[in-house]
């Protein structure tokens, strides 16, 4: 199967080719015509499948194919998007598809200054990409109407429609057009959010590249069980032992990015973090510093979960286990993208057995479990399942009796 075959011009298909697109995936080639053809979609399909063309390449043929311009401060396609990072990429991508196409395009997020963005929006743009806050923000303002919105697109959905995007979503949509075209992707959708979804969607064409939540085949993951106390010191052996060029490593809070940042820097490893404390600029600085391999450990907390691709990425570390499974799945999707393979390793200790349940039941997989030789937890991590389930916590091992019949001695001494 070509790009052609699927219904897109020559010059769109063209600039695919020459981007290194041989043959669509398979979330490609069951999204594209259908957005094409005006439909609404919900398509779910694992990380690094190439979800981002799925939309982005249909949607700027419309664009085109439909003809017309923005008016001032407007936008003819709005796409969101949870984070700033990922509103660079998606831009980034929008206007490689689109090279030599006729349109304007927009990023549009908050931490940089608000006023040249405002400047490019009096011009109107054809297709925006921008997180929920800094619409809102734009719109507010009267730089942004969004009256002449034909499609809306929510990329990474499942995020966009949770309890920390809902008040933002409210709004956007209040301020929509209701006869519209609304496609929502992402690698996890939970039934709750389903159900919500469906009520913005009008008969969507649904998606479904790959089994609901699952995490791609190509990636080797293991659980390593270790005390709390010892997780840095294990993640410097199992770079040493592994020799691991780069690591995407992340842990759960701002605050322990950076303590896990200078403890590892205070042992000269090159690291820099990427977190919502930090400064627009310093975090794109940092990705790209990494991607350019100046840098060798990336600490971030799940600000970077979602969408960012970094090519033949060998190795992410779960540091601390997210709260959320449904973001295990993201993190780990940063590696084995594109067919690539790669490893996905957890540090966990005894208190993160929920998480690690939690995580195994949306999977619907075991994940083996390594101990590392010297690092065996004295707090056991109980034993979980497929299921969800938390099985009786082991026993500590018994000393050998040679040392009990020594402490048996010494007691009786003292007495």
């Amino acid at each position: 199967m070509s790009f052609a075959s699927l219904g897109l011009i020559e010059q769109i298909a063209g600039t695919l080719a020459s981007l290194g697109y041989k043959a669509p995936t398979a979330v490609q080639a069951q999204a594209i015509p259908a957005v094409l053809a005006g439909r609404d979609v919900m398509a779910a399909a694992q990380t690094g499948t190439g979800k981002t063309a799925g939309f982005a390449v249909p949607l700027l043929q419309r664009l085109v194919m439909n003809g017309g311009q923005a008016s001032s401060n407007a936008t003819r396609a709005l796409v969101l998007v949870p984070t700033r990072e990922l509103a660079e990429q998606v831009h980034d991508s929008v206007r490689a598809y689109g090279a030599g196409l006729p349109l304007r395009t927009l990023v549009a997020y908050g931490g940089v200054s608000i006023n040249p963005q405002m400047m490019k929006l009096r011009r109107g743009v054809d297709l925006l990409v921008a997180t929920p806050g800094r619409l809102l923000d734009l719109h507010a303002k009267n730089a942004l109407k969004l009256n002449q919105v034909q499609t809306l697109v929510l990329d990474e959905a499942d995020r966009m429609l949770d309890l920390g995007f809902a008040r933002e979503l409210d709004a956007i949509l209040m301020a929509l057009p209701k006869q519209r075209q609304t496609l929502l992707f992402s690698a996890t959708f939970s039934d709750p959010i389903r159900a919500l979804a469906a009520k913005l969607l009008r008969d969507p064409v649904s998606v479904e590249a790959a089994p609901r939540n699952t995490t791609v085949k190509a990636i080797r993951q293991w659980v390593v069980p270790v005390d709390k106390k010892r997780k840095t010191e294990l993640f410097l052996h199992l770079m040493k032992k592994h020799g691991w060029p780069q690591v995407l490593a992340f842990a759960r809070t701002r605050k322990g990015v950076d303590e896990l940042v200078g403890l590892l820097s205070a042992k000269r490893i090159s690291v820099d973090s990427i977190h919502g404390d930090k400064p627009q600029p310093a975090r794109l600085r940092a990705l790209e510093r990494f991607k350019a391999g100046q840098v060798n450990v990336l600490v971030a907390t799940d600000v970077a979960a979602r969408g960012l691709d970094i090519e033949e990425l060998p190795v992410v570390v779960n540091f601390d286990l997210p709260i959320v499974a449904e973001d295990y799945v993201h993190r780990t999707g940063r590696t084995g993208r594109a067919g690539a393979s790669g490893e996905a390793v957890s540090l966990v200790c005894a208190d993160e057995v929920q998480q690690l349940a939690a995580i195994e039941q949306l999977t619907k997989q075991t994940l083996k479990r390594v101990e590392e030789a010297g690092f065996e937890p004295d707090h056991r991590v109980p034993e979980t399942n497929s299921s969800g389930q938390v099985l009786k916590k082991p026993k500590k091992p018994k000393k050998p009796k040679g040392d009990a019949q020594v402490v048996s001695v010494d007691v009786r001494f003292r007495r």
